[in-house]
């Protein structure tokens, strides 16, 4: 029986990846964030308030072709193949091993776990893109490329400074201070058209993610333990050849593209862990280091310890799929017995509640149908208000003050419009209908049952933009736009709007 060749895996996985990927494309619900980040795609702008624009534009032109899930997935859909070809090409090219080996550096980033099931619309699509093809020109010393890439990096979330800092980390070690200006040089007009639409936005990006969102942190061993786990998870079996091998590693560092790429990895890890003693990383934080982390192993890695390595990632990635085909294969009728249970009061209604307005959402907006003829439809959770502003088409606007998370809603919404105006607030909790009458002359509240799970509608009479912005708006501008005095303020359109000083 012949063997196939690393050549030969490395089309076959990619072509059975793709395949998988179109299809849990196209089979998943679109999922609250994705809605969010489309909203964006539909009005595209220099700045959103939660992140840089990149997402935005991503979107943009796929959503004006169409706003299906698996259309819009598209570029999350296809960034393992183009982080595959990219990785594959430099090992093989400017990094100079051997074909075989480039194919099955490849086939690594093929085979990670997020390679093989993560399709989702987020903002790590373009971030990972882009700090891939930073890193490998940096490794390649093209320094003003590797910074204007780095610069759209940053356009796309903030952790690309974390890629920054390597590039300085390796500059220091590597006493080559110039290669980290003509990065610098490079990235700053993408960084300079950020911070002007910050200064002229309320700082939102700077307040969410560095201020509002981490009004929580902690100290504690719980967080550290997740991350431990969450890297074994994305990229146990490599971590583990290359601690194995790390005389190897360590030896490869003479050359000036092994160094760039360990600390282009190795810093964002490192100060993940730092940040992971007060607070929980997420999974998708470090997805856009994982492909330095492939090129390590194919420069270092004897070739059989690679191997291993890929075998150990094949199989979590098969049973990956096994699973998601499993889980597509239930049927209705075979959910209905857990799902009534479910529904049960004390048990996991909350849960079910979510999952029947994300998979069957019609079921809720039927019967709300008459009421939209009368009522500006609006929701008290972002979650609600994204998916129900993609699947009606029209923006929902959040009643209420909402958190610290996805409020772009503070940007799209001018709530004087909305005064004398009947609205219809959809909410998944029994409503406290006195939370509601400091703001309309009259309100009710309706049950709108939805396969065997109830929401619920508040009716609001005439609504009263003084009242909500002497009682909501207020408490929003104390808790989310308290902006330090140490950042000086161009403009801000929550408190121009509604006369904040």
């Amino acid at each position: 029986m012949v063997t196939p060749s690393p050549r030969q895996w490395f089309w076959g996985v990619l072509a059975a990846t793709l395949v998988f990927r179109l299809w849990l494309a196209a089979a998943l619900p679109m999922t609250a964030d994705e809605a969010y980040f489309l909203l964006w795609g539909r009005h595209p702008a220099l700045g959103y308030y939660d992140h840089p624009p990149m997402v935005g534009w991503m979107l943009a032109p796929l959503a004006a072709i169409s706003e299906a899930a698996w259309w819009v997935r598209l570029p999350s859909v296809l960034l393992p193949a183009a982080l595959a070809f990219m990785v594959r090409g430099a090992v093989r090219g400017p990094f100079g091993r051997d074909a075989d080996t480039a194919d099955l550096a490849g086939l690594a980033v093929l085979l990670l776990p997020a390679s093989v099931w993560n399709v989702l619309v987020t903002t790590d699509t373009p971030l990972a893109l882009f700090s891939a093809a930073s890193i490998i020109a940096f490794a390649r010393q093209r320094f003003v490329l590797a910074g204007a890439l780095l610069g759209l990096a940053f356009l796309s979330k903030y952790f690309a400074v974390l890629l920054g800092v390597g590039y300085l980390v390796w500059a220091v070690a590597a006493r080559r201070p110039r290669a980290f200006v003509l990065v610098v040089a490079a990235a700053l007009p993408f960084g300079l058209l950020n911070l002007w639409w910050n200064l002229h936005n309320c700082w939102c990006n700077v307040m969410f993610n560095a201020i509002n969102r981490n009004e929580d942190a902690a100290l504690g061993w719980v967080n550290p333990v997740l991350y431990a786990v969450s890297l074994a998870y994305l990229a146990g079996p490599l971590l583990w050849a290359e601690w194995r091998a790390r005389r190897a590693i360590r030896d490869s560092l003479a050359r000036p593209e092994a160094s760039a790429l360990l600390a282009a990895w190795l810093v964002p890890f490192a100060a993940f862990a730092l940040v992971a003693a007060g607070k929980r990383v997420g999974l998708h934080w470090m997805l856009a280091f994982l492909p330095a982390l492939v090129m390590t192993a194919a420069l270092a890695l004897e070739r059989a310890r690679l191997v291993t390595a890929l075998k150990w990632l094949a199989g979590i990635a098969v049973f990956h799929v096994l699973l998601a085909v499993a889980i597509s294969r239930l049927t209705p009728e075979m959910l209905k017995g857990p799902v009534e249970r479910w529904a049960r009061p004390g048990t996991y209604e909350k849960q079910y509640q979510a999952w029947v307005l994300l998979d069957h959402p019609q079921a809720v907006l039927e019967p709300l149908g008459p009421l939209m003829a009368r009522y500006r439809l609006t929701a008290e959770a972002y979650s609600v208000g994204a998916e129900l502003s993609y699947h009606t088409g029209r923006h929902v606007a959040v009643f209420g003050t909402g958190s610290s998370h996805a409020r772009q809603d503070d940007i799209d919404t001018d709530w004087r419009r909305f005064d004398g105006r009947d609205l219809l607030i959809l909410q998944r909790e029994p409503p406290e209908l006195g939370r509601y009458r400091p703001y309309f002359r009259e309100v009710e509240a309706r049950e709108v049952p939805a396969l065997g799970t109830v929401h619920y509608a508040v009716l609001g009479r005439n609504f009263d933009y003084a009242a909500y912005r002497a009682g909501v708006l207020s408490v929003v501008r104390e808790r989310w736009y308290r902006i330090p005095a140490w950042l000086p303020r161009a403009s801000c359109f929550f408190f121009e709007r509604y006369g904040f000083g």
